[in-house]
């Protein structure tokens, strides 16, 4: 039996998750600092250990509702084949492992859903599996560089 491990997390009551491979860390939540010019998914950057990296706001991508940071919130820092990014989370459940026949893939679901390469059909909802590197459009990665470029300047 083929199995995926995934780093599950939520974002008001819906389960997300992203392969173990594309997650480096998560941290406790912290302010973020604002990026001008940034699209608007990008809500700003943090420094981590040197590092500047965007954060970007999964609410508004997913369209759910806006709320202020919480001190229970988590930060996951994750890799696309671009670069770094980082972004909120309600909780974080942990890894959890899936079997293949439980994934349905989003093809098969709708034609184009986003950022969504997948969805795991569980007895108590659905985890819909993420693809960062579709998170962005090219039109927000484009800006996004533009404004890492000249807040680096």
């Amino acid at each position: 039996m083929n199995a995926l491990r995934l780093v599950v997390w939520t974002l008001d009551a819906q389960r997300f998750a992203l392969p173990v491979a594309g997650v480096e860390r998560i941290l406790p939540a912290f302010e973020v600092t604002a990026l001008p010019d940034a699209p608007p998914v990008v809500s700003g950057i943090v420094n981590l250990h040197g590092r500047i990296v965007a954060v970007v706001d999964l609410r508004r991508r997913f369209q759910l509702p806006q709320r202020e940071l919480r001190l229970s919130d988590q930060l996951l820092l994750a890799r696309t084949s671009r670069r770094h990014i980082a972004f909120f989370a309600d909780s974080v459940e942990g890894v959890a492992l899936y079997p293949s026949d439980a994934m349905v893939a989003a093809e098969a679901i709708a034609p184009d859903i986003g950022s969504v390469t997948a969805v795991v059909k569980l007895a108590d909802g659905l985890v819909l599996i993420q693809d960062l590197d579709r998170l962005l459009s090219l039109d927000d990665e484009s800006r996004l560089a533009e404004a890492l470029s000249a807040q680096a300047a």
